[in-house]
């Protein structure tokens, strides 16, 4: 049996190929898979080969969020359906080392995390028609749940673990700088912990666009409108929580003036060294916490996309067949029309 795959040699040469599929294992599955999402680390190693010191130094199938129909079992499942939805969690702690030991899984040190280039040899990823993978790694949708919305699961977690750091937001006041697909879902996140107000900061208006309907209160193109964000920096901020989902300099210092003194800045995005205005961090004794990934909340987000209570159907844009992924990743890196950009899988999607 074999499959078609993505996969990518270094900065922009992106080949679809075929490859075998190696049997089902004790434990495992096989998926036929339905959509992937491409994230902003998929889109940095496609076109700059990589983002600070992570580089592709071999061949890599892309992808890390995506869904697929179970089409067999391996000896030992139980639980798992043929036919069912399931997203697959990417992330494989070893559960052995000092930290899996701690319960902190998110900063296993031998982690493995499926499409990424950290490693070498890399961990292959999930854009193909074909995938064998521990059952253990795919939770299951209800029958209403698309393809496309299944495989927002992997985001929607990064963002409600970034709003898990945050602390309580029940009636707080939040800012989100950053309307990519990560910073729209952390304002359905937030949304969903009970933020009386949002406020999200961008430079495009096509990514502002959709973030009323993930449940932002107030938009702002700060390109446009550079002044707007003022009146929230008065008398020491305004903002008890702050979300930066963008990595960009000018947005993280205007974050930083629009706190109040001692709220949260919760750091999403990455990026390479920065400047940052200590003063504004000591003098407002303000707490700066970074994010990454995800541990317990990848099954919440399947539940909360499944009964949809967050909606995540809004930040899809586009979606391309598996033949065309190369046109795929060019229109992901498209802002001024692009947010959630997906290929799907299967013969069927490529007529």
């Amino acid at each position: 049996m074999s499959t078609r795959v993505a996969r990518l040699y270094g900065k922009r040469n992106l080949k679809v190929e075929t490859q075998d599929v190696r049997p089902v294992g004790a434990g495992e599955v096989l998926l036929r898979m339905a959509a992937g999402g491409i994230c902003g680390s998929d889109l940095h190693y496609y076109q700059d080969g990589g983002f600070g010191p992570i580089q592709v130094r071999e061949p890599i199938i892309s992808g890390h969020e995506a869904s697929g129909h179970v089409e067999a079992l391996g000896v030992g499942v139980t639980g798992l359906d043929l036919g069912a939805l399931v997203a697959v969690n990417p992330s494989q702690p070893c559960g052995k080392c000092q930290y899996c030991n701690q319960g902190l899984p998110i900063h296993c040190l031998d982690m493995r995390f499926m499409g990424s280039a950290m490693r070498l040899p890399h961990e292959q990823g999930m854009f193909r028609d074909w995938l064998v993978v521990k059952a253990e790694q795919c939770f299951v949708f209800g029958q209403e749940t698309s393809p496309g919305e299944a495989a927002c699961a992997e985001p929607l977690a990064v963002c409600l673990h970034a709003v898990a750091q945050a602390g309580r937001l029940s009636g707080r006041r939040v800012l989100v700088t950053g309307a990519g697909p990560i910073g729209l879902l952390t304002v359905a996140a937030a949304r969903h912990a009970g933020a009386a107000e949002i406020v999200v900061t961008d430079i495009a208006d096509a990514a502002l666009a959709r973030a009323p309907a993930m449940g932002a209160s107030k938009t702002i193109n700060v390109l446009c409108d550079p002044e707007a964000l003022a009146p929230y920096q008065a008398d020491k901020g305004s903002f008890d929580v702050a979300f930066d989902c963008s990595a960009a300099g000018p947005a993280l210092r205007a974050g930083f003036a629009a706190i109040k003194p001692r709220g949260t800045i919760v750091q999403v995005g990455v990026t390479g060294d920065m400047t940052i205005p200590l003063n504004a961090l000591v003098g407002k004794e303000i707490i700066w916490r970074g994010s990454q990934r995800f541990d317990q909340e990848f099954e919440q987000a399947v539940q909360l996309i499944s009964s949809r209570k967050i909606d995540v159907r809004p930040i899809i844009s586009h979606q391309f067949p598996l033949k065309d992924a190369v046109a795929a990743f060019e229109q992901a890196g498209d802002r001024s029309v692009a947010c959630k950009v997906q290929i799907t899988f299967g013969a069927q999607t490529d007529t």
